[in-house]
């Protein structure tokens, strides 16, 4: 890595409308370096970066690129000179095939004639530069994620960048693909691409780069070597406090079983698994990813339909035949994807909290009782402590851990919830977000509800919950009580070779 600078930014300000999204930061990439940029949900971190790529232009502050100054008055400028920006959810068009979103905006031509030879060629290298094994005539909506933000990779390399940007790259990835852009991205350094990495998660960090600068609250904290600074002093940078607990999880006096799963099957998506969660119990549900861990709980909560088996709740068989029977019995699901399945983004904060129950709140009326509602909305996310100025606030405007939380006032709306179910809970959220989701997770827990807790997180596995179910490939393999829990145990049994067998 060289010490010459390749891009630096001074005194960068933006400002939106009632808010200062970025304030006086500043910010070096030298040449040859991956270069982590962290902090919480709502630092400015995807502000700033839509400043370096030309997308907003900022009220104050000087872009320099190789020492000399640069203006951006578009997205084109920035490629023009070699930036370029490979997203968390990768902008690309599904319809179209691998070379056609390659080459999208900058074809190679003959004349006026597009030289799809030529570009097919140039994919096929870039892809083989990548270690890609899919075909660039290939239809881009037929990729997985990881192969997609390779796609997005190759793009950014067709337009010569000498600055490519990864917006958390690894949010969506499991852990052999996440390996894999770890490979990729060592290799682009090794060949002199300078690389601004963001994440939430401290292992890319640790892997992958040389610096990491932090922002809190769109002002700039500092840059470290990340081989001088300890992860607690990281996170005190981040979340300008020290996370003392990162696991505040209460004593509990665990209660009675109130669901039981017993030897639920569906065709070629899981066997024969069993498990229960008692009153005042966080069970945990882990395994590598494509275990079918989320596939179970969506039978249980009637998205699916399981071709044998049965469910109890309270000790008596419950039938859902749609998920609405299994929230009227009080089993309550918090989606992975609270982007697509959680929340209506463009709806405010409060009508998505009451959405469940609508139908209670219009009773024996034409229109809702819009008191009532606001009462409760208002009084549910104070409950989980979201931070946000209005209940009439648009989802979308708030933070990750916030919208999560929303998600969590929303699963509490309607009375005789008895189960609450959280995929992947954390994902997506800062360290500090996390440590206030797991604090909601244990004061649920205090309140005497059962809690399945899905979560690909080892640490939190480890950290929150009482006992461990592990699946592999559509079988539970084990269960471990917390005391005698580990990760080489519950990675074991996530790798179990009986796991392995094909379910039919």
């Amino acid at each position: 890595m060289s010490e010459e600078l390749i891009l630096e930014l001074k005194g960068i300000t933006k400002i939106f409308p009632g808010v200062k999204a970025l304030n006086n930061v500043c910010f070096q990439l030298r040449k040859g370096e991956v270069h982590a940029l962290m902090g919480e949900n709502g630092a400015g971190k995807s502000t700033f970066i839509k400043v370096i790529t030309g997308v907003f232009p900022p009220e104050e502050g000087q872009i320099f690129l190789e020492g000399k100054e640069v203006k951006f008055k578009g997205t084109r400028d920035s490629l023009a000179v070699g930036i370029a920006a490979v997203y968390q959810h990768p902008t690309t068009y599904p319809d179209l095939s691998v070379t056609e979103n390659i080459f999208m905006g900058h074809q190679i031509k003959k004349g006026p004639v597009m030289d799809w030879k030529s570009m097919h060629k140039k994919a096929a290298e870039l892809l083989g530069r990548l270690n890609a094994d899919f075909d660039p005539h290939a239809e881009m909506g037929t990729l997985s994620v990881a192969q997609q933000q390779m796609v997005e990779i190759a793009k950014a390399l067709s337009t010569n960048a000498r600055i490519i940007i990864l917006d958390e790259p690894t949010a969506s990835l499991t852990a052999n693909e996440s390996k894999e852009l770890y490979r990729i991205v060592k290799q682009l350094r090794d060949e002199g691409v300078s690389l601004i990495f963001i994440s939430h998660r401290m292992e890319d960090m640790y892997e992958l780069a040389d610096r990491v600068t932090v922002f809190r609250d769109a002002t700039y904290i500092g840059t470290y070597d990340v081989n001088g600074i300890t992860t607690a002093d990281l996170v005190k940078a981040m979340v300008g406090r020290e996370i003392k607990d990162m696991y505040p999880k209460p004593k509990v006096e665990i209660g009675d079983e109130v669901l039981r799963i017993d030897g639920l099957c569906r065709m070629g998506y899981y066997k024969d698994v069993s498990m229960f969660a008692r009153a005042g119990e966080i069970v945990g549900l882990t395994g590598l990813v494509g275990a079918r861990r989320t596939e179970v709980m969506e039978s249980v909560c009637g998205i699916t339909k399981p071709s044998a088996g049965k469910v109890y709740l309270n000790g008596e068989e419950l039938k859902v035949k749609c998920p609405k029977d299994a929230m009227d019995a009080g089993i309550v699901l918090l989606p992975e994807d609270r982007h697509k399945e959680g929340l209506i983004l463009t709806w405010g904060l409060g009508m998505n909290v009451t959405l469940p129950v609508q139908d209670e709140l219009a009773k024996g009326r034409i229109f809702n009782d819009n008191k009532r509602e606001r009462e409760l909305s208002r009084d549910l996310l104070e409950s989980v402590d979201t931070k946000a100025v209005s209940i009439f606030d648009p989802a979308s405007s708030l933070s990750g851990g916030n919208q999560q939380k929303v998600v969590v006032a929303k699963s509490l709306a309607q009375n005789g919830t008895k189960v609450i179910i959280l995929d992947e809970p954390t994902k997506g959220v800062d360290v500090g977000a996390k440590a206030e989701i797991y604090a909601i997770i244990g004061e649920l827990a205090l309140k005497g509800y059962a809690i399945i807790m899905i979560s690909s997180e080892m640490p939190e596995i480890l950290g929150m919950c009482d006992r461990i179910y592990v699946m592999c490939n559509g079988r539970v393999t084990g269960c471990l009580d917390i005391a005698e829990a580990d990760q080489e145990k519950i990675l074991n049994l996530a790798m179990l070779e009986k796991g392995k067998e094909a379910v039919s």
